[in-house]
């Protein structure tokens, strides 16, 4: 959850959202990433509850741990839902993790001037 002082759960759960949406196809981010390009590189666990309540539209899918794992949602077949969509997007795995080297979103451009 957001810290006092902080945004609205909501409107932190909208910024997560709005973020997650701008991630292209074939490629991840971490919650910590995700965190740190909204401010606050200490809001991991606060990206990944805004996860759990996200729109079916968002693609939750592209959103991994910090090893590059998939964190278990809810239960395994939803594991397995993400890597499937994750391979179909043509991210690749090594050792069961997705080979952040090759897949990490850089975050989104940054344009002169704005």
């Amino acid at each position: 959850m957001a810290k006092s002082g902080g945004p609205a759960p909501r409107a932190f759960d909208h910024a997560v959202h709005r973020l997650v949406r701008r991630i292209p196809r074939g490629t991840v981010a971490t919650y910590g990433q995700l965190a740190a390009l909204l401010g606050d590189c200490r809001a991991a666990r606060a990206v990944g509850s805004a996860m759990q309540r996200c729109p079916h539209d968002i693609p939750w899918q592209r959103v991994v741990n910090a090893r590059g794992g998939i964190s278990l949602r809810g239960n395994v077949s939803g594991m397995i839902t993400q890597r499937v969509r994750l391979e179909q997007e043509g991210v690749q795995f090594q050792r069961g993790k997705v080979d952040l080297a090759r897949c990490r979103w850089t975050g989104p451009r940054r344009h002169p001037g704005r």
